[in-house]
Order: C-alpha cells, then sequence, then structure tokens
C-alpha cells in the first residue's frame, strides 16, 4: 500500500530512532544524503565487534520511541525482472570460473578517476581472489535504503541533486555498453546483497573505501556478511587526497588537528595519485532476475523525520526493484513523497565536469583564487561551487588537484606571477577537507559535545539530551526552561532574526542548499558565540538538513571550528552584523533578493533597518516590527555576554570526555564560574543599557585579510 503524507507533528515529540537507524550497517543513501546520526560514535565502539553483531542484537538495544510509526511495507512478490523461485538462477552461477563482480557505489558517483571502479574492472584483480582473472558479468548497483529515507531529516534540494547524479551515472554507464545502467534496488544493503548472491550468482564485492564512524561499522558488517556468504571483498580508497586511515597511522593513531599536522604527515607519503582516466568499456551484467517473495523490503517502522516535508504519499519501496514499467531505475521525488526542489544547483558528472572546466579555463584566477578573499555577499557564486559535486563524488578530488596543478604550470611558463598560498588557494581547501576527515576518523562522538575528547566543553543552550542510558533522545526534546533560546533558534533557522544579513543568509541556504563559506561562518558564529550561545549541535544539524554539500567530517568539523569548540580558540574575535557584509557589498544585494520585504531601503539602511527613521520605512513598504522582524537582541550586549562565558568555560577547561561533562555535573561548575566572574543575564541587561560603539563592528572584521580596492 503506498504510504500517506505523515503528520508533521511527530517532530516534536521527544523519540529517539530504532538501534537499528543508529547502528544497523547501512547503505550509502545514508552516506550521500543523511545527517550523522546522533549516535554515531557508537558505531566506532561497534568496530571491535561488528563482525559478531546480528541485526536482532541490534534491535534488542533500548531506544527510546514515539510519534508516529512507519508502518512496514512487505515484498510484493517477484519483480518485474524475476523469472526463477527463491533459488540461484542456474543463468547466473558461474561456469566458467570469471568473477562476477557487484560493484557497490556510494559517495562515487562518476565514472573518471575512480581507483575503486578501475580496480573492479580490472581482471587482473580476480586471479588472486578464486577466478580465473576474467569478468564473467558485472553489475554497478546502488541501495537505496528505507532507514535513511525516513530516520534522518534531509531536505528537497540535497535529495533531489542525488537523484540527478544517480541518472546521470546511468546514462554514463550506458553510454559505454548499452546493456548496462545503474542497477537501483530499494531496500536494506545487507538484504540485498544477501539476495543478489544468491539470485545472481556474485562472486565478487567491490566499492570505494569510506573511513568515516557510520561506514566504517557498515563496511564491517557488510564483510562480515561476505564472508558468511562466501564472497571476496574489495575495497580501495579514493575520496579524498590520501587515505585517512594511512593518515592516521602515519601520525601514530592520533588525529590530525591542524592543516601543518596533516601536510608534514603527507609530505613523507609521496605525491597526491594521478586521477585516473574513464574506462573504455563495461562489461555485461549477467542475469537480472530477482525473486523478492517473503521478503520485507521496506521494513523501517520508525518515525518519519522528513513527515514535514513529505507532501504526497511514498510508493519507493513497493517493490525491491521499482515500479514494474522501469525496473531498477532511479526513484523519483514524487515516488519518495518529496516536492520539486528550489535549488538552482543540479547534479551530475556533466555539471561537475562544467563548472570545473569554467574554472581552470581561466589559469590565472586558479593560480590567484583566494577563499578568504572571494565575497560571501555576491549573488552568483564567488568561489568554484565544486563542493556538493565532491562530496558526492561526480568530480574526482584528484582530478581537482591534478587540474588546477596543470593549468597552474602552464601559466607560470608563460610569465604568469602571484600565486596565491596555502592555506588559501584551492589546493588549501582541498587539504582542509582532508584534515576534517582525518580527525574525524580517529575522535569518537567527533559530531557532538558529550563524549568529544578535542570539543571544549561549554554549556551551551539546546545542547543534545540524553537518557538515563546516555543515549541520545531524538528529535531533541523542546527545552521548556529556556523558551527564549528556542525562540532564537527558530528565528535563526527560518531567517527571521531581525539582522538581515543572518536572515539572508539562512534564507539562501534553504533554498539553494548552499551559501559561501564566509556566510556559514556570520551565521555559525552568531548562533554560538557570537550572540545567541546556543550549542553548534543544533546548528550543524540545520546545515545537515539544507546544505547539498553536506560532509560527516567537514560539517562537524566547520561548526567545532567556529563556536571556538575545537581547531580554534580565539572566541572574542566576532563576525559584525552590519560592517562584515558592508566590506564587499555596500548595496546589499544579497539582503535585497532573499529577504524582498528590505528591497527598497536605502543603502544607508540595508543591514540595520531597524536604524531607519519611521519616513524612510514608510517610503520603503517596510514597518520594522510588522512587516519584518525587530533585531531579536541587543548584538553588543549579547557578543559581550558570550565571550564572558566562553571565558569561563576555557578557563574550567574540560573537553567532552571529561568525567564531569559524562556525569552531569560540568554545566553546575560552570554556572557556578559565571556566578562568580558575573557572566550572566543580570550582566546582559546592565550592558544592554550602556551606549555601544558604531552597530555591527566586530574584531573579526579586522581580523580577515582583504584585497584592497
Amino acid at each position: 500500500m503506498p504510504r500517506g503524507k505523515s503528520s508533521g507533528s511527530a517532530k516534536r515529540e521527544p523519540v529517539s530512532p530504532p538501534a537499528e537507524a543508529k547502528k544497523a550497517g547501512a547503505d550509502a543513501v545514508g552516506d550521500a544524503t543523511r545527517s550523522p546520526l546522533k549516535n554515531v560514535s557508537a558505531w566506532k565502539d561497534e568496530l571491535e565487534v561488528a563482525e559478531n553483531t546480528s541485526e536482532s542484537d541490534v534491535h534488542d538495544k533500548k531506544q527510546k520511541t514515539g510519534g508516529a510509526p512507519r508502518v512496514q511495507s512487505k515484498g510484493k512478490g517477484k519483480s518485474a525482472a524475476s523469472a526463477g523461485a527463491a533459488k540461484p538462477c542456474s543463468s547466473s552461477m558461474s561456469s566458467s570460473g570469471g568473477a562476477r563482480v557487484l560493484y557497490w557505489h556510494r559517495t562515487d558517483l562518476r565514472l573518471t578517476d575512480s581507483p575503486a571502479l578501475t580496480r573492479a574492472l580490472d581482471p587482473s584483480t580476480y586471479s588472486d581472489h578464486g577466478s580465473d582473472g576474467t569478468i564473467e558479468a558485472f553489475w554497478p548497483i546502488w541501495c537505496f535504503d528505507p532507514t535513511y529515507v525516513y530516520s534522518t531529516r534531509v531536505g528537497v534540494n540535497r535529495w533531489s541533486f542525488l537523484l540527478e547524479s544517480m541518472r546521470d551515472l546511468s546514462e554514463r554507464y550506458e553510454e559505454l555498453n548499452e546493456k548496462q545502467k545503474l542497477w537501483v534496488l530499494r531496500g536494506r544493503p545487507e538484504l540485498i546483497i544477501r539476495r543478489l548472491v544468491r539470485d545472481w550468482g556474485v562472486t565478487h564485492l567491490a566499492f570505494e573505501k569510506d573511513s568515516n564512524a557510520y561506514s566504517k561499522v557498515r563496511d564491517q558488517k557488510i564483510k562480515a556478511l561476505a564472508e558468511e556468504l562466501g564472497i571476496q571483498v574489495i575495497d580501495t580508497p579514493g575520496r579524498h587526497l590520501y587515505d585517512p586511515d594511512e593518515v592516521i597511522k602515519q601520525h601514530k593513531g592520533k588525529p590530525i588537528m591542524t592543516l601543518h599536522q596533516w601536510q608534514s604527515v603527507t609530505s613523507k607519503m609521496g605525491d597526491v595519485p594521478d586521477p585516473l582516466p574513464k574506462p573504455e568499456s563495461i562489461p555485461d551484467p549477467g542475469s537480472t532476475d530477482l525473486d523478492e517473495h517473503g521478503e520485507e523490503w521496506g521494513q523501517y517502522a520508525g518515525v518519519d523525520l522528513n513527515a514535514e516535508i513529505r507532501t504526497g504519499n511514498d510508493t519507493c519501496f513497493e517493490h525491491l526493484t521499482g515500479p514494474s514499467s522501469e525496473p531498477f531505475s532511479v526513484p523519483t521525488m514524487g515516488q519518495l513523497g518529496f516536492a520539486d526542489p528550489t535549488t538552482t544547483i543540479h547534479g551530475g558528472t556533466i555539471e561537475a565536469h562544467k563548472r570545473l572546466d569554467l574554472f581552470l579555463s581561466t589559469p590565472e584566477k586558479v593560480a590567484k583564487f583566494s577563499k578568504p578573499n572571494s565575497a560571501p555577499t555576491s549573488l552568483e557564486p564567488s568561489t568554484t561551487l565544486l563542493s556538493p559535486y565532491i562530496k558526492f563524488g561526480c568530480v574526482g578530488v584528484r582530478e581537482t588537484w591534478w587540474g588546477c596543478k596543470r593549468v597552474i604550470a602552464d601559466w607560470e611558463k608563460k610569465g604568469g606571477r602571484g600565486e596565491t598560498k596555502e592555506p588559501e588557494n584551492m589546493f588549501g581547501q582541498l587539504q582542509f577537507r582532508d584534515m576534517y576527515a582525518c580527525a574525524e576518523a580517529a575522535v569518537p562522538h567527533f559530531e557532538r559535545v558529550r563524549g568529544n575528547s578535542v570539543c571544549k566543553y561549554v554549556d551551551w543552550a539546546l545542547s543534545n539530551v540524553y537518557d538515563d542510558h546516555g543515549v541520545e533522545i531524538i528529535p531533541r526534546p523542546t527545552d521548556r526552561s529556556n523558551p527564549k533560546a528556542e525562540e532564537y533558534f527558530e528565528a535563526w533557522r527560518e531567517g527571521r532574526t531581525g539582522f538581515p544579513w543572518i536572515d539572508a543568509c539562512m534564507r539562501q541556504l534553504k533554498y539553494e542548499g548552499w551559501i559561501h563559506h564566509l556566510a556559514r561562518h556570520s551565521v555559525a558564529c552568531f548562533l554560538t558565540r557570537g550572540q545567541c550561545y546556543i550549542s553548534w549541535e543544533r546548528g550543524m544539524e540545520v546545515f545537515d538538513e539544507w546544505l547539498i554539500d553536506w560532509d560527516p567530517a567537514s560539517n562537524p568539523g566547520n561548526w567545532l571550528w567556529l563556536s571556538c569548540s575545537a581547531f580554534f580558540s580565539q572566541y572574542f574575535r566576532v563576525y559584525g552584523l552590519v560592517s562584515w557584509p558592508q566590506k564587499t557589498d555596500k548595496t546589499g544585494a544579497l539582503v535585497r533578493k532573499y529577504c524582498p520585504e528590505l528591497k527598497n531601503f536605502p543603502d544607508k539602511y540595508i543591514y540595520a533597518p531597524h536604524t531607519a527613521p519611521q519616513a524612510v520605512q514608510e517610503k520603503a513598504g517596510c514597518i520594522i516590527g510588522q512587516d519584518y522582524p525587530f533585531p531579536m537582541l541587543d548584538e553588543h550586549a549579547a557578543k559581550d555576554l558570550c565571550i564572558a562565558r566562553i571565558k569561563d568555560a576555557y578557563h574550567l577547561n574540560l573537553h567532552g570526555d571529561s568525567p564531569e561533562v559524562i556525569n552531569g555535573t560540568a554545566e553546575d561548575k560552570l554556572k557556578a564560574l559565571h556566578e562568580e566572574s558575573g557572566a550572566t543575564e543580570d550582566m546582559h541587561h546592565e550592558e544592554g543599557k550602556k551606549k555601544r560603539k558604531r552597530s555591527g563592528e566586530g574584531a573579526m572584521d579586522k581580523f580577515v585579510k582583504r584585497e584592497k580596492k
């Protein structure tokens, strides 16, 4: 039966998804679209026992549940492609001794510069793995996991980008072999792989290695399944410039916490590997007959966390292979029950290479690219906008690296001078991505405060909530003791804080699924250490949902950085809410686009419309406090209070794994320190009465380098 639209009210209830949703090995819909579920750190604890953990063991772990449950959807018999009974098809079994390879795509939606795919297509790979050194059948597959369709908040823009990228990849396969495509199956990967091994006679499973916490446990369990089924697994690194696990090993098991550390370690590991060419051909698939009788493919029965964005019936999991009219097809937004996206950023390798080629077509621009000096206020992206494509693997990171190296070398041969140095240049940005991956892979609980050894403890408002067993409650219960923080958070999330620069950035993020990195800095600083003193965990969740280029390491890493919880400690440097955007655009073009109610204000007031005289507001057709909100807080008083409180936290010097944090006494200790230092709400109110310096002036304005016009 089709699943009707679920009530969005479930969103507000305190509920934790089943343990299966947090711990069970699953597919790359989770990898490619998911926000990291709250017990991602527990996945790291499972690594040593993953092979001995059954699905029933996982389900037996205690979790809190509530809200509207999903009704289980059972298999409906044979798929449209099925022609055999529930036993191995004789036509699928190898008679020649050649390898029958299942290539499992996750976040590597490309053919070019794919070490894992290149290795999987090399017949010699299998000569020592139980075959005669030939490839008899090859199936590139994608497992669409229902757990992550329902248990993880992901906005329509990232879903759309993923589906577009999958369709593009399928077309690229068809170009090389008309019998081929991306074979999409809808269900839990451990069930799918078990069935494909049985029905298709698979002998080898290949995929790109992934080092993040969730993926390690998922892949460990899949490897245990493969061993049980008697098939070989071939995993090959390719997501990063260097394999994060190898970098950590070279760093004696310690996390990489600075770019200098990463550069020091990798300088001894040789050059970044050369990009690999697109394969010239793809072997034929074997039989695709499948019997889905008796299986429950869409069996997720937890709360639908995407209910509020689901506008129709979701029919995605009615059959293992999808609609009978289009077996093995990429799901549509309609089948998932989602509305159309709002973003103008489209997925796929074709789009990825258009952007990369456009950037590389101007060598001087590549050579002098300096991310800190790009404009966050620009209507058109002032950076490459390659991040979503690198995240989904639509373009290879080595291809990007060496493409830039090549054009800069040619430019210098022709007399070009003045190349930007690391880390501001393009190479530095790719290195930062690797640095975060190396931190996340080595630090348990990287995506939260509790248990995170590198995260400075701060008594933020609206922090994660845990039950008596230390299991996080998802969704987070409303903090009824702090309604102001809840109000601030919702206003920030929806872009109605009364500060046009912040509101424009947040509205752009929701609409496009992307904002400039300095815009991300501004909104993250504002929410956490700048003015609101709200946990970076909450901001990270919103970015998890809305960013197309969401990354399981870079997103929490950046929030740790911007909140001064790790990586960066100069908490007194705060972005001005007026003077900062004025540095690159005094006209407020971005504000006028995403806050159209302010579009008629003079430039003088565009970033602070509440300071405009009543007559100016009337002429602009926008009365502050009626048509656009009055600022929800005093910018400078709130900033001073945040700085004072974080100073106390730094003095206390506790981290996420400190005993006081684990046993819950840290908050009281820090509260006492605030009382002693005067870092309280009373201080906030008193300071708010004092004369303030010019609105929007912040220390960060002088801290970040700017090119002189």
